[in-house]
């Protein structure tokens, strides 16, 4: 990386950063102060990169927000890991290609959850970026997408699956989904009524602990950050050895399995916990 960018430290730290509720807000506004504080981290010699369920493609506008270019980042809350390709050279947007991508047949989960939720709205991703949704998945990022009739989600190979379900409150949707008895895949409860379902065993800490291997940083130079309760493995990994922090608007289960509460994303909560870092 050149010297507009700064490098990675010998001993700097690998920062693994939540989007969604940690970064941005609910209206995808980003704070001056919070981006100063990633691009000083950044500049100081730590590896700051994003760990998001977000697909790459609305992923890498917020990189460029950011003004970062991380060696790696995490999207589909793990399915998918981007590499960097080649130098950068001051404000290009550098290339990222696959470098490790996790699918599964969702046929099997998708029917029974629309057994239990006849009226659920649906969104697939595949391993290419491209996404397929059912009608009514109106409050979601649908560039690059195509509506579908439900039956074409099925035998697809998807990085992710997306449920909503607008009817149900947080609390009874959370019963729903404890009723499916969902197995072979990994699953997360978004903080309305929806469902983020990736390939069994695969989560953000799966893939930042790939990450983390590739880059050689030791386990006590790691701090993740999150809000939600797809954070919740993330944080319980950084936690073991390293810094695992929660934002402070996070349900109890996500303040549970950190290791440091930060005050909320409405309040900046990130820029502290970064500008912390030596």
């Amino acid at each position: 990386m050149d010297d507009a960018r700064g490098s990675r430290a010998a001993d700097g730290w690998l920062v693994a950063l939540d989007v969604d509720g940690t970064i941005l807000h609910e209206d995808e506004s980003l704070d001056a102060v919070v981006v100063d504080a990633v691009r000083s981290a950044r500049d100081r010699g730590h590896e700051v990169m994003l760990a998001t369920g977000r697909s790459w493609h609305t992923t890498q506008p917020v990189l460029l927000a950011l003004g970062l270019s991380p060696d790696y980042v995490v999207c589909a809350n793990g399915a998918i890991i981007m590499r960097r390709q080649g130098e950068v050279f001051g404000d290009e947007a550098p290339d990222y290609v696959r470098a490790h991508v996790e699918t599964f047949d969702p046929t099997e989960v998708l029917m029974r959850i629309r057994d239990h939720l006849p009226d659920g709205r649906f969104m697939v991703e595949l391993a290419d970026g491209r996404r397929l949704f059912t009608a009514g998945m109106f409050d979601w990022d649908l560039s690059n997408a195509v509506e579908v009739g439900f039956d074409e989600l099925l035998g697809t190979f998807a990085t992710r699956v997306v449920v909503v379900s607008p009817d149900h409150e947080l609390e009874d949707f959370l019963g729903v989904v404890e009723r499916m008895g969902l197995h072979r895949v990994s699953y997360a409860v978004g903080w309305t009524s929806w469902l983020d379902i990736a390939p069994d065993g695969v989560n953000k800490s799966t893939a930042m602990e790939r990450v983390r291997g590739w880059l050689g940083v030791p386990r006590s130079r790691i701090l993740a950050v999150g809000d939600g309760r797809n954070d919740i493995e993330m944080l319980q990994w950084a936690a073991l050895s390293g810094r695992a922090v929660a934002m402070g608007q996070a349900p109890d289960e996500v303040r549970a399995a950190a290791t440091q509460l930060a005050l909320p994303v409405t309040e900046a909560g990130l820029a502290p916990v970064l500008d912390a870092l030596p």
